[in-house]
């Protein structure tokens, strides 16, 4: 299945995706929050569905997608994780993966716009790979990490690197500013996508190419991540963990570029869609 969210911030109802139509699917009764993944949801979402082919209210194309799960507990990022993004920052590959937590406030759906924070200088973008995790997680082993994907979805992660880089301490100052986590359009459940580690995944800046990568190369696979992450802290169901993401990001350009108000980011991966985000300055 392909799940998606639809309707205006914080009002969002659940949707599917079947070819190119999105079908309401709010009859069934829950949203795609910690107790659906925990309660077998996307089984008997699968059944509701079967039970009501061909009942199921069309949402019309002009909704707005928000992101594909409601606010999960944590978005758990892994930095450095492809060696050629390593290199173009100039920082070693990394011999275990680099672990920061990115604000749940940041969630955005996946044509919303980018609002660059106060004091902005240096917002970039990152394409990424994200896992949603479908049961609880603790000190999971690799070879049993998979069981326990719910789908993955697109996401990117934008970044304010004067913010992460320049301000002292953590990343997750750079990393967690609102409208920064961009998901979807859908959540796809591993059937849907063949295998994860041979994914395309792309991103244009106001339709110049800047990323175009593989999931191959990552340096730490899918269950290599899940089962690392588990071993510090309890994934709970519904929770994202963003893969890292290739070479091409603005700052490693030389000039390094950076997102200005009315640029447009488009960005992809195979089997999860496309998503496309207008930059705009923040109000106050």
């Amino acid at each position: 299945m392909k799940l998606l969210r639809y309707g205006p911030p914080g009002q969002e109802k659940p949707g599917i995706l079947q070819g190119e139509q999105r079908f309401d699917v709010a009859a069934f009764g829950e949203d795609y929050n910690e107790a659906f993944f925990a309660g077998d949801g996307l089984r008997r979402l699968a059944e509701f569905v079967r039970a009501n082919t061909g009942r199921l209210p069309e949402v019309a194309a002009t909704e707005r997608l928000g992101p594909p799960v409601a606010r999960p507990s944590k978005i758990v990022c892994v930095g450095l994780n492809y060696s050629d993004h390593a290199h173009e920052m100039g920082l070693p590959t990394p011999a275990e993966p680099v672990v920061f937590l990115k604000a749940t406030s940041a969630l955005a759906g996946p044509f919303d716009e980018i609002v660059l924070p106060k004091n902005s200088l240096k917002t970039d973008w990152e394409v990424e790979l994200a896992v949603v995790v479908g049961r609880r997680a603790a000190y999971v082993a690799e070879a049993e990490a998979l069981a326990y994907v719910a789908g993955y979805l697109l996401h990117n992660d934008v970044s304010e690197r004067a913010f992460q880089l320049e301000r002292g301490g953590t990343w997750d100052k750079g990393k967690g500013c609102d409208t920064f986590a961009p998901m979807g359009p859908v959540l796809a459940t591993p059937d849907e996508i063949g295998d994860v580690h041979n994914l395309r995944l792309w991103l244009t800046v106001n339709g110049q190419p800047k990323q175009d990568g593989c999931t191959a190369n990552l340096i730490f696979n899918v269950p290599f991540i899940v089962a690392y992450v588990s071993q510090f802290m309890t994934l709970l169901p519904g929770d994202v963990i963003s893969t890292g993401t290739p070479a091409g990001v603005g700052m490693g350009l030389r000039p390094p570029q950076y997102l200005r108000p009315g640029d447009v980011v488009e960005l992809g991966i195979d089997g999860l869609g496309a998503a496309r985000q207008v930059v705009r300055a923040h109000a106050g």
